[in-house]
């Protein structure tokens, strides 16, 4: 028991926990409050909105953050899920809301029971999307529920 004691207390230091304090609390309307692009795009031949992040989400970019909404499954594997600012009825494939209102959460552990308007927060690394027209404009990659 005293080896264990010993291992632990020179084994943290080299395995810190994460900070919590490091994780940034999104709110959807930061993530709402960006300019577009019109860019005319030959694979689906339509012009699309293209997202021009402000200085203040380029910045978030690889960062921990957190961030509440409201579930889309939409992967039958379960490492997927769609995260809404709006409840399914008026989220933004439904027309009512804009393209940076919803997001991709990429889970760390597959989890198959989320249902449509889960109320959920998630944290996870932030990254940005300006460029690949099969994803959303935001993902969050390792992903955990950490609904309380």
């Amino acid at each position: 028991m005293t080896k264990l004691i010993i291992l632990l207390v020179f084994a943290l230091p080299v395995f810190p926990a994460p900070d919590l304090k490091d994780v940034v609390k999104l709110d959807w309307g930061t993530l709402q409050n960006i300019e577009f692009q019109d860019k005319y795009i030959q694979e689906v031949k339509a012009y699309m909105k293209f997202p021009k992040f402000p200085w203040a989400l380029k910045s978030l970019e690889g960062t921990m953050v957190e961030i509440e909404g409201y579930t889309i499954p939409f992967d039958k594997s379960g490492l997927k899920v769609a995260l809404s600012a709006n409840p399914y009825a008026a989220c933004y494939f439904c027309g009512k809301s804009g393209p940076a209102s919803v997001l991709t959460v990429k889970l760390k552990v597959k989890n198959t029971h989320y249902h449509i308007d889960n109320y959920k927060t998630f944290r996870g690394k932030l990254r940005l999307n300006a460029s690949d027209i099969h994803e959303f404009y935001y993902i969050l990659e390792d992903a955990e529920d950490v609904t309380k």
